[in-house]
């Protein structure tokens, strides 16, 4: 006994130590990202946090075992983003604080690492972790949360998997794989961790042995290479990662990778110029000064390995991030390279190979001058900090990222279709959309979002509905599987009185995502309209309902056809209270239900 009290004593001194950590560090990127807290969705967001087809208990269990009915499969950040919101829904301030809390464990999480290994300036490499402006990205988008997320279960992994080396206890073992694996169903990126890992054995033993070091991580690195595998599966079926854009030859994938790596590196040495949307390189395998980025990562690659025979540091580092980089530097298709062929959240973990040696390298210079070391360690976490506080302020709101995204990026075709798109969304602002749409499609005439988007502002038109429909078509042959294209091209034929060719693009927009609750209820107000199809229309209105029961419009048009249908008034009393309760607004449905109500009253006096 006497020999176990001093253990659990340093466990206590050393949970009040990473508890006091995480305390500073905490209020700290509260401070930084102050200006972002109060910031709404982004781009992408509204697929992360929770759509109201997957709000459900079933919606949980479709996140886990429907593949498709999340954009990618990390059914466990998924899962998270499920769970918040039942705690506070749509308020984004939840969502942005939860990313803050888990940026600030993975960097006590590198704190407790670089200690492990006795590696020098751990709190300098904690600190610029969390405070570096380029992850701003990563945790001001709330979408990113696949970035803090996987990150907190990827390092914890780590440190739990180097004291499974150092004491070879199984059970360490178990818990350092089961959070890979729960890394690897946050963000596939994380499937790089066991090359990490042998990079860390072999800079601190020297070598690597085939049983020690390399037989326990083949289970991980298997597991690794079916995430990814899965992974961009999804990223080509589900998210659109592929076609002519994505058409590279292995040499121009070379190029990516050879300019992306001193890009990235640039970017965290001197964390100017950030941006949501970089331009998109043009890759001309003809052009001899392109090739200067991957001759000159070889010659740092072949002097780092000539150095490593007395200081196996600077490969170690080299070698993790690029390795940990290496899912986003071309070789793989994925989604954003339609825009660019980098971003700053790409780089969150395979920063660590830049930002942990040079954090160790400057405590070990500092050693000689202790004072001058400590203030120069300041300075560059207050000015880090400094310039986080100003690129967050980019993300308070969507307009203002994208504005100024475009003031850095002219020609961010993206960023001017969502600025229109966010527009749109505002009452009073429709006029200001069009220009940035038409805008969009100058700078890229087949974006289909942009086609869809200057449909839906042309349809409120009755004059401009043929334009509006062109429009449609036009979105639609750039992007054939784009259901919401399908369906609005559906809305806007039906208002032309073309019930028959509506219905035809509603079931088309069904057949690509069988779970669009608009557009079973627009199929069933375009049935409703047909002689004997009252039926059919009842049952596509229970099925929007069955997906999203807070589709107010699917309430009273259910409300309307059940009216219509012999006995069941009362039932269609009940569909339109449903909606006055969602829609209070709706005068129009009010006055139907004192209708119905009167109906049913003066059905049941005496005498009828």
């Amino acid at each position: 006994m006497e020999k176990k009290a001093p253990a659990a004593a340093q466990r206590r001194i050393a949970g009040l130590y990473y508890l006091g950590a995480g305390l500073l560090i905490f209020v700290l990127l509260v401070m930084a990202y102050l200006p972002a807290l109060e910031g709404g969705l982004l781009w992408d967001d509204d697929a992360y946090v929770t759509p109201p087809e997957l709000q459900s208990a079933q919606g949980l269990g479709r996140i886990w075992f429907d593949l498709g009915a999340t954009a990618q499969y990390y059914p466990f950040v998924y899962s998270a983003f499920w769970i918040e919101h039942r705690i506070w829904g749509d308020a984004t301030l939840g969502y942005h604080l939860v990313n803050i809390i888990f940026h600030t464990i993975s960097a006590c999480l590198i704190l407790a690492i670089m200690r492990r290994l006795f590696l020098p300036g751990a709190w300098l490499g904690a600190l610029i972790f969390a405070l570096h402006p380029v992850f701003v990205e990563s945790v001001a988008w709330i979408t990113e949360q696949k970035n803090t997320l996987s990150g907190v279960f990827y390092l914890s992994a780590a440190l739990l998997y180097l004291r499974f080396d150092e004491s070879r206890k199984r059970k360490l073992y178990f818990w350092a794989f089961t959070l890979f694996l729960l890394a690897i169903l946050s963000k596939s990126v994380t499937a790089t961790l066991p090359a990490a890992l042998l990079v860390v054995l072999w800079w601190r033993h020297g070598k690597l042995d085939s049983k020690n070091d390399v037989a326990p991580l083949a289970p991980w690195l298997a597991v690794g290479i079916g995430g990814g595998i899965v992974t961009a599966w999804m990223e080509r079926k589900f998210v659109g990662a592929e076609g002519v854009q994505f058409d590279l030859s292995f040499v121009q994938r070379l190029l990516i990778a050879g300019r992306a790596l001193w890009f990235y590196c640039a970017k965290l040495v001197w964390p100017a110029n950030l941006m949501f949307v970089y331009p998109r390189w043009n890759i001309d395998a003809h052009a001899p000064l392109q090739y200067l980025f991957l001759a000159g990562v070889l010659i740092v690659a072949a002097g780092l390995i000539w150095m490593a025979r007395r200081w196996r540091g600077p490969l170690a580092g080299f070698l993790f991030f690029a390795g940990t980089l290496m899912p986003a530097l071309g070789f793989l298709n994925v989604y954003p390279f339609l825009f660019s062929y980098v971003a700053d959240h790409f780089q969150y973990l395979a920063s660590l190979g830049v930002i942990v040696p040079a954090a160790g390298g400057l405590a070990m210079a500092g050693r000689r001058v202790p004072p001058a070391a400590a203030w120069a360690g300041s300075v560059i976490v207050t000015a880090l900090m400094l310039l986080t506080w100003s690129q967050s302020g980019a993300y308070r709101s969507a307009e203002t990222l994208y504005r100024e995204t475009l003031a850095r990026n002219p020609g961010a075709w993206m960023a001017e279709g969502n600025l229109g798109s966010e527009l749109m969304k505002i009452p009073g602002r429709t006029a200001e959309a069009v220009p940035h749409l038409q805008a969009a499609l100058r700078l890229n005439p087949g974006l289909a979002e942009a086609h869809n988007n200057l449909g839906l502002i042309l349809s409120d038109d009755p004059q401009r509905l043929n334009d509006a429909i062109s429009e449609f078509q036009a979105a639609l042959r750039s992007k054939p599987n784009y259901a919401e294209a399908h369906n609005n091209l559906g809305s806007a034929l039906s208002d032309a009185g073309r019930r028959e060719e509506a219905i035809g693009e509603f079931r088309k927009a069904l057949a690509i995502r069988p779970n669009y609750a608009e557009a079973h209820n627009n199929l069933g107000s375009a049935l409703s309209e047909l002689p004997d199809r009252l039926p059919a229309a009842i049952a596509e209105f229970q099925a929007a309902l069955a997906i999203n029961p807070n589709l107010a419009e699917a309430h009273a048009n259910f409300a309307a056809a059940l009216a219509r249908a012999p006995g069941r008034l009362q039932e269609a009393i009940y569909q339109m209270e449903l909606a006055v309760r969602l829609r209070p607004e709706m005068q129009q449905w009010r006055e139907m239900l004192g209708k119905m109500r009167t109906a049913a009253a003066d059905a049941a006096a005496p005498g009828r």
